[in-house]
This record gives C-alpha cells, structure tokens and sequence, in this order.
C-alpha cells in the first residue's frame, strides 16, 4: 500500500548554470567518451558548485550538501519518518533561478504530487523529498545537472542560466 505523504511548502532553486554530465555516443555496438568533453563537464560542475556556494555565501544561508551536490534546509522539521521510493509526494513548490526569478510555482491552497524515484520530475527533487518527512517544510537547491540539464525545460527553465 502506498502511503501519501503530503510536504509542506518546498522552495526549490535551481542552477542552470552547467553543462549536463557528459554524453555517451554509441557507434557500431561500441561505447565512445570524447575525454576532452568529459573534462570540460567535470570544469562546468565545478564551476557551478563554485557559483552555488558563492550565492549561499550571499544569501547568509547554511546548507547541508549531498554527495550529488543537492544542498538542503528543512525549515520545517516534523518528526516522523522519511518519504520512501514508492510512495505518492504531495508538495506545494515554488521553482526560481539563482539570480531570484520564479519560473513555476504551485497555486496557493494547492498541492503537485509524484511518486518517489518513479515519476518524471527532477532527480534532484527525488533526493530531495526523501530527506523530508510529510509536513516539513524545505529549501533546496538542484544543480543543473540534478535539473534540467544544459537545455533548460524548454519553456521557463532557460538554457545555460543561473
């Protein structure tokens, strides 16, 4: 049976601002890595952590970091367990780039719900809602590489903008 868990107010930002992890190339049944495209992406994820860090610096804002580089902040911490692959999220969201403009956000008094590691939403957010128990209320911070990539989405999410 699948619990729904409903999370209070989620801020989430995103960094656009770097390439998508590098491409593999398939040709002829055989895997091709260009290294100098690898390379390039390993300096644009360090770029982009860099650019995090220096607008949470600016912020004045304590984040815990994840070993992906989702940073976090429950500003809202109910006591109970955790959201589990499987289950149904419920969230009220607001998305905004780092330089402050708000590209989505959900309409007051309503909720957008996933399932957890199984819907497509940023793989960032799924990380994400599995540090948060249902009420909590949080803050976080996807880079683009846990986002939308080097593309955006298309729509609001512009390409290559932090």
């Amino acid at each position: 049976m699948n619990r729904v868990l409903v999370i209070g107010p989620l801020l989430i930002l995103l960094s656009c601002g770097g390439d998508a992890p590098a491409p593999q190339r398939q040709q002829g049944g055989h895997v091709w890595r260009d290294p100098q495209l690898i390379d390039e992406n390993t300096r644009a994820v360090a770029r982009e952590d860099a650019d995090i860090d220096r607008y949470l610096r600016r912020q004045g804002v304590d984040m815990e970091r994840s070993p992906t580089g989702v940073r976090h902040k429950l500003l809202r911490d109910v006591p109970g367990p955790v959201a589990r692959p499987g289950q149904r999220a419920e969230v009220a969201f607001r998305v905004e780039l780092l330089d402050g403009r708000v590209c989505y956000a959900s309409e007051a008094g309503t909720t957008a719900s996933f399932i957890v590691e199984e819907d497509h939403v940023e793989s960032g957010l799924h990380e994400g809602i599995q540090l948060m128990s249902p009420g909590d209320s949080a803050v976080l911070v996807i880079p683009s590489y846990r986002a939308h990539g080097l593309v955006g989405d298309m729509e609001k999410i512009p390409m290559r903008s932090t």
